[in-house]
Parts: structure tokens; sequence; C-alpha cells
């Protein structure tokens, strides 16, 4: 479609990290504070023995616990700085890996967009109801040393990623809340939805594209345009449902449209574009491609709309 329509996003637009949290352990050190035993001696040849007097041993207060740094909390709830640093780590590695690298600050604000959407993902599913009990993450637990050769494997990549036990169950049950959530969310787009059936003259000279919309006024056929535009497909754009084209102008001008009717030129970052509608349907089954880009739009809406009511606070 010309850059046109949203492309397939991968799974973790759906705001599943994984398993990628560690706790810092710190070792508290007791100082236990006593005071020395005065003794008064005197050089006498009396035979009074002399008296020890002992000072009062002070009790020691209990050591608090050093609370955690955090890098960022999300409506009270926090990702610590160690977890949060390992996150970006992991993302600058998975960049580099995919040939695309990435300099400290753009992992950071990514890692930070993606850690308070699966907070806020993992909230609202506790909200709604959602419980996942002890037997149930450790059968989670379990599943995943299984796909990894057993427990040994596990604990072993534990170590190498720095997790402790604690820290990869809280990071577990995290995403497995938040992809509740997301499935939540996601399931509730309907199968279908209004849809044009859209064509379009795509040029990439202003003065071509006035020149066509002349010719278009004047009578001239729009498919023989079209084909001079694009021989392949004549500018044959299929179904498309609001919210599946990146352009909104386009999106306004193709829903306003009357069957038959072709827009004024529209000039975009790709080109000037002139539309025309060729069919239209009220509620049409969505393709899977369609069906894909609205639930991710649906997605992003209600992660956009809980940042704008949440308590979001970064280091």
């Amino acid at each position: 479609m010309q850059g046109q329509t949203h492309k397939s996003a991968p799974a973790y637009l759906i705001y599943n990290r994984g398993i990628m949290t560690q706790h810092r352990r710190r070792n508290f050190i007791w100082i236990l504070l006593t005071l020395a035993l005065g003794v008064a001696s005197c050089a006498s040849t009396s035979t009074v023995q002399p008296v020890f007097t002992p000072s009062a041993t002070l009790t020691p207060e209990p050591p608090t616990a050093t609370a955690e740094p955090m890098a960022l909390t999300v409506n009270g709830e926090g990702i610590t700085l160690v977890e949060f640093n390992a996150n970006v780590a992991d993302y600058i590695n998975a960049q580099a890996a995919l040939g695309a690298p990435v300099d400290s600050a753009t992992a950071t604000s990514a890692v930070i967009d993606d850690l308070v959407a699966q907070m806020l993902l993992a909230q609202a599913a506790r909200a709604e109801g959602f419980s996942l009990d002890n037997a149930a993450l450790q059968a989670r637990v379990d599943s995943l040393a299984q796909q990894l050769g057993g427990a040994d494997a596990l604990e072993a990549w534990k170590k190498n990623h720095g997790y402790s036990d604690p820290a990869f169950q809280s990071a577990l049950k995290r995403a497995v809340e938040s992809a509740w959530m997301r499935d939540k969310i996601i399931s509730s787009v309907p199968a279908t939805a209004e849809q044009v059936h859209l064509q379009q003259i795509l040029l990439y000279n202003e003065d071509t594209a006035r020149s066509f919309l002349l010719q278009l006024n004047g009578g001239s056929d729009f498919d023989d345009l079209a084909f001079k535009g694009d021989p392949v497909t004549r500018g044959d754009l299929g179904w498309v449902p609001r919210g599946y084209l990146l352009n909104k102008e386009i999106e306004s001008a193709a829903f306003n449209l009357a069957v038959g009717e072709h827009s004024d030129v529209i000039a975009t970052d790709v080109g000037f574009h002139i539309l025309r509608i060729l069919a239209r349907d009220p509620a049409r089954p969505l393709s899977p491609d369609a069906l894909l880009s609205l639930q991710e739009l649906a997605l992003r809406n209600w992660v956009a709309d809980q940042r704008q009511a949440a308590v979001i606070m970064t280091q």
C-alpha cells in the first residue's frame, strides 16, 4: 500500500518483554557497641578487696533494611534500578543483534515506555480480578525450566542474567498479568467494521498531480490515469477500515467520499494522492492484517489513556 497502512507488528508490541528483573542483595553489618569495664584499683596495703563496677551494656537497635533504589514507579509500584539497567542492556544487545544499533538514550526511552506499559497492564489485570496463585506461578517456572532443558539450566540462566529467585518470580508474575490484560483488550476489537474499497493515483510531483486532477474533472477515466501511476495494481488499495491508514487526512477523505467520487490532491510525506471510493460496506469482516492493526491501535490507545491518569516517576 505504498506506505499507507500499518505493518504487522511482532508480539513484543503487546508489551510482554519477558523476564528481565534483578534484585540487589546488601550485606548488613551488625555493629556491637560495648563499653569497657572500668576497673578501680589503688596502690594500698589495705586488705579490702577492690570493687569492680561494670558499665551498662547497650543493646543495639535492629538495623533498618536499605530500600532498593528505584529507577521508576508507576502508581507507587516500582521498578528497581538493577532491573531497569538490565532491561536497557538487553535492549541495546537485541538491537545490535538485529543490525540496528541504538545509543543509551534511545534504549532508555524505549525501555521506560515498555516497562510503564507492562506495569499499567499488570495493575489493570489485578484490578479486574485476575490472580496468579503460587501453584500457578510455580507451574510457569517448571514449564520454563523444561523448555530450557531442566532446573539446572534455568538456574544457570538466572545466574548468568543476575536474577535472584524472588526477582525472577516477580518478573514472571508481572509478565503473565500484563499478557492477560493485553489479551482482554485486543479481544474486545470486533471482527467486522465499516470499510471502503479504496483506489488511488499516487504521484511524486505536485504539478503532475494537479494535471491529473484537471483531467479527471474534465471527464477522463480514473482507471486509465491510475494505470499511468501504477501499471501493476492500478492503485487498488483494497478494503480498509478506520484506523488502518497511517495518514489521517487520507483516511478522513476516504470515508467522506461517496462511492464513485474522487478527492482533491492530498499531499503526504510519500507523495501526492488522488483517491476514489469503489465501494463501501458498513460491517465487512476484517482481513487478518487489518484486524491485527486495529488490535495494536486499541492497545496503544488504552496504554495512552492509562498513562494520562497514572502517577509515573522516573529517577
